[in-house]
């Protein structure tokens, strides 16, 4: 016998399709009992929601927004929290996957309808992309998949459904996005109408390679320069003219700087004649106090086009904290430098004294270019970030970046990345020791993927014993002798390391005794990565007897890649033991590649 509905259900279904036809609902609906009242809103779908707040009375917002009072009344903070905690409910049934990413605290109605606006143009986009279709981007039909989120299916299949074209949404819900990602296809004019009432903070452009892309986007940077302050463009293909015209929409008439913050373009390319670089371009880079963060990652920028820029940043007068370079070939970028005209700019209050981190990661640079850059890294006095990674600088690149320090040993630099750079064990111990001798120690250093060998362990544990706090040591040859010489050595505390990583060194069972010795003497380590480093089952037990011994904060010690684990093997009483809240601290190999060593051989 089926169990027939109770009054309270059938009003609140009642009141909840009401609620959806964006009428305005009926006075008295505001005036019920905060019970029934908060029972009905735990109920309704987005949209219903959405117009409940909409039609509330002025009067009735006292009983859901903080104010001074709501310190006292704790009823009026409960009220209030209602709404938001729906709104968040809503998100988590939609998006489980994106609650953790969310920054704290959150307006959960803002983000629901900015994520629901994208989910509809990234379907919006694939309708457009058909051969097939002819129609206006406006008129698209946002599907059920979709609607079921904000609305109920009965209101879905009704006549009386309002939501069914894109239309709608942008024109109801446009005023809650901030961050947008748009393709070339829905790059139109058409797209301007739909954006009239958002509020665009970042923009992310996919795909722009011709003119009628071009036209349409300046316009949206027109339309909604008062508020954008991060513009990102992926798998582009700019010229001259095209950033000349996207750099000129960014600009008010008469009015030189601009509002924009963060400037990206990667995975693209870029075709400037640096002798002849659009004014407006060149005006864009020197705009800037506003200006934070500079990106050409991946955009086949030569040396030409690298030198052009630097040097008008190095005579700009911007704030900017970052500049990304990285994945291009810039080698001899700085050749033609004059150090004495860079210092003379310095007086005027010039050059990149703002800049805190600097990425040229992968860019083809040799040991030349490190010793240009040692000079350049001079008159960057605020330099706390610098990735090298991926250039083959030698050890006469790192005895430049030896000879920085020793000229300023007040350095900020706090991060310094020197994998794969082709370093010998002879450089890194002199540059290990050069560490030693500097006012303000490394917090971040990485001398990964170089083939060090075993003989760089003590200055691998005279570089502990200083303030670093994470360590890359991943693939630089220790072996079994590398790591048994790492335990002998240890003996002061490592008061400051957090996290460190000495994966792919093939130690064996010389692996975890030396981490089962350097666990009690660094109270701060929370990650460690020993991945494929052919461990041996004891390994295991022999982490867990020093964890036992220890009090410490360890969140996570990577072990995949290892050979300690089979079909037979049951590690669930281990896992149990060792958590940090409710994850294991140990993560382990599969059965499937459990007996597959990691093989770095070329």
């Amino acid at each position: 016998m089926v169990k027939s509905p109770t009054l309270a259900f059938l009003c609140i279904k009642s009141l909840k399709f009401q609620l959806l036809q964006g009428d305005n609902p009926i006075p008295d609906l505001y005036e019920l009992p905060s019970e029934l009242l908060d029972a009905l809103i735990s109920h309704l779908p987005a949209l219903a929601l959405q117009n409940f707040q909409t039609h509330m009375p002025f009067k009735c917002w006292d009983s859901y927004e903080s104010g001074d009072d709501c310190l006292i009344s704790g009823r009026k903070r409960a009220r209030y929290d209602v709404l938001g905690n729906n709104w968040r409910a809503l998100f988590t049934l939609r998006w489980p996957e994106l609650i953790d990413r969310v920054k704290l605290p959150a307006d959960w109605q803002q983000l629901y309808w900015e994520k629901h606006l994208q989910n509809c143009v990234d379907e919006a986009a694939e309708v457009a992309m058909r051969p097939t279709f002819s129609g206006r981007i406006s008129s698209i039909n946002v599907s059920a998949k979709i609607l079921r989120y904000i609305c109920h299916e009965e209101h879905m299949n009704s006549q009386k459904c309002v939501c069914m074209e894109l239309s709608f949404h942008f024109q109801t819900f446009g005023p809650y996005l901030r961050c947008l990602r748009l393709p070339n296809v829905l790059c139109v004019t058409e797209t301007s109408e739909l954006l009239g009432t958002s509020k665009l903070q970042t923009l992310v452009l996919r795909w722009i390679r011709s003119e009628k892309h071009v036209e349409p986007l300046c316009k949206l940077l027109i339309q909604s320069r008062e508020t954008l302050t991060s513009l990102e463009f992926v798998h582009c293909k700019l010229s001259s003219n095209f950033i000349g015209a996207i750099c000129a929409s960014l600009h008010e008439k008469d009015i030189h700087a601009t509002g924009i913050q963060r400037f990206c373009i990667k995975t693209s390319s870029i075709d400037i004649d640096p002798l002849a670089a659009p004014s407006a371009f060149i005006s864009f880079l020197n705009s800037g106090r506003s200006l934070h963060s500079l990106h050409f990652c991946d955009s086949q920028l030569d040396r030409h086009i690298a030198r052009m820029v630097f040097s008008t940043l190095l005579d700009s007068s911007s704030n900017l904290s970052s500049l990304d370079l990285s994945e291009n070939n810039i080698s001899g970028w700085l050749s033609t430098f004059s150090w004495r005209s860079v210092v003379g700019s310095l007086s005027s209050g010039k050059s990149l004294q703002s800049l805190c981190k600097l990425n040229l990661r992968g860019n083809e640079l040799d040991k030349y270019d490190a010793e240009n850059l040692a000079h350049a890294l001079l008159h960057m006095p605020s330099l706390e970030s610098l990735d090298l990674s991926g250039n083959p600088i030698e050890d006469g690149g790192i005895r430049s970046l030896i000879s920085y320090f020793t000229k300023n040993p007040d350095s900020p630099l706090t991060d310094l990345n020197l994998e794969n750079c082709e370093l010998s064990c002879c450089g890194v111990i002199e540059f290990l020791d050069t560490l030693l001798t500097l006012k303000k120690s490394l917090k971040f250093l990485s001398i990964a993927d170089n083939a060090l060998g075993s003989e760089v362990s003590e200055g691998i544990v005279n570089s502990l014993t200083i303030a670093i706090e994470s360590l890359n040591i991943s693939g630089i040859g220790l072996g079994p002798g590398g790591f048994l010489e790492l335990r002998r050595k240890l003996e002061k505390g490592m008061k400051k390391l957090s996290s460190i990583n000495i994966s792919k060194n093939r130690g064996g069972l010389e692996t975890a005794r030396f981490l089962s010795k350097l666990i009690p003497l660094a109270p701060k380590l929370v990650s460690v990565d020993t991945s494929y480093n052919l461990m041996p089952p004891e390994s295991l037990l022999m982490l867990c007897d020093s964890l036992r011994n220890t009090k410490g904060d360890l969140k996570r010690i990577d072990m995949t890649g290892n050979s300690f684990i089979s079909h037979e093997t049951d590690h669930s009483s281990l896992l149990g033991e060792f958590q940090h809240n409710g994850e294991p601290i140990f993560v382990l190999p599969s059965s499937l590649t459990s007996h597959v060593p990691y093989d770095d051989e070329p």
